[in-house]
């Protein structure tokens, strides 16, 4: 099924976006929408789309059957339900808003619209990770018990000072757990199920930031298992991130998206020649940025709407990690109204 395809902003990720785009068959983007008239005319001269730098011309521009909104996440949902009410179907880059009440306007917006509303978590079509999931549901691993998530980046000051949203409450809606660690955070509940407890503590330990940059939270999930999260981008130089999984039958290493251990009770001769091994060169960056990843979440979206069937990751699932960041935020004595975020809350 070929698409057209309208693009809102024009970063790196926007890049990204469009080289998912046009690596799918029949796949075109039509048209850019940005703040800034020259990056989006040198954006739109590049993939071969119109420019546009308001939001209204964009959204009328024709042939168009969707978005991929790729702005400062502050703005997701009120430019998703801005294009739904003129029907087109919504793709979102991670987190689906910086708050809930927005996202459920989205998710309401686009099922009263009659469209198709996704978010681009696109961990969920790697292959490491998609052989964990497959190790757990099958029960391979037996009841999980432990869950350790590390997700130790680095990014430079001149990654906040050099944007006018990064950092910020307003716009970014958190620091290193709601911007970076989001990902995890929804691989998380992908793999596990819900979390039912939660106990946290949040700082700017390195960056001058309104918002955090380090996040620590232990985690009771509704199976029972325990889990840690640590989220940062202060761990000069930066590692991969970093998933170890603990059941009754064995325990699963996945670093960098790539599946490097499965010490099992019960050997999995398959699994083990063709799954395990050591992390690619890829996996060993943490800022790498590969658009085959977004082009299967594009193409699972793309068939959700010829098949009206629902997408792999659609707004109510989107949804779930910003509410657990949102958790966490209020257990650390955090909140977007509170300023730089501080270790205030005391241990109960």
């Amino acid at each position: 099924m070929g698409i057209r395809v309208g693009l809102i902003g024009g970063g790196n990720i926007s890049h990204t976006h469009a080289r998912a785009v046009r690596a799918i068959a029949g796949g075109e983007v039509v048209a850019v929408y940005g703040r800034d008239p020259q990056k989006v005319q040198a954006f739109s001269g590049e993939y071969g789309a119109a420019a546009y730098d308001d939001l209204n011309g964009f959204l009328g521009h024709r042939p168009m059957e969707m978005v991929i909104i790729g702005s400062p996440s502050g703005l997701h949902a009120e430019q998703g339900v801005a294009a739904a009410r003129r029907g087109l179907h919504v793709l979102v880059e991670k987190p689906i808003d910086i708050k809930t009440e927005r996202a459920d306007r989205l998710i309401e917006e686009c099922s009263k619209a009659g469209v198709k509303l996704g978010v681009l978590f696109q961990d969920r079509g790697k292959r490491g990770i998609g052989k964990l999931k497959q190790l757990i549901d099958d029960g391979i691993l037996g009841k999980i018990l432990l869950v350790d998530a590390r997700m130790k980046w680095y990014r430079p000051p001149e990654y906040y000072s050099g944007s006018r949203w990064r950092g910020s409450w307003a716009l970014d809606g958190g620091g290193a757990l709601m911007n970076q660690g989001i990902h995890t955070v929804d691989l998380l509940l992908w793999l596990f199920g819900d979390v039912t407890n939660v106990r946290a503590r949040t700082a700017a330990v390195l960056h001058e930031i309104e918002v955090e940059d380090t996040g620590l939270a232990l985690l009771e999930f509704s199976s029972g298992a325990l889990g840690v999260l640590q989220a940062t981008t202060a761990a000069f130089p930066g590692y991969a991130r970093r998933l170890e999984v603990t059941g009754t039958e064995g325990t699963a290493i996945l670093e960098g998206d790539h599946l490097i251990a499965a010490d099992l009770r019960t050997p999995q001769d398959t699994l083990m020649s063709e799954e395990v091994g050591e992390p690619s060169a890829a996996a060993s960056s943490p800022v790498v940025s590969d658009f085959r990843a977004h082009q299967r979440l594009l193409e699972d979206f793309i068939a959700a709407i010829g098949q009206n069937t629902t997408p792999l990751c659609d707004g109510r699932e989107g949804r779930r990690s910003l509410e657990l960041v949102e958790r966490i935020y209020q257990d650390s004595g955090n909140s977007m109204f509170a300023g730089r975020s501080k270790l205030t809350a005391q241990a109960r």
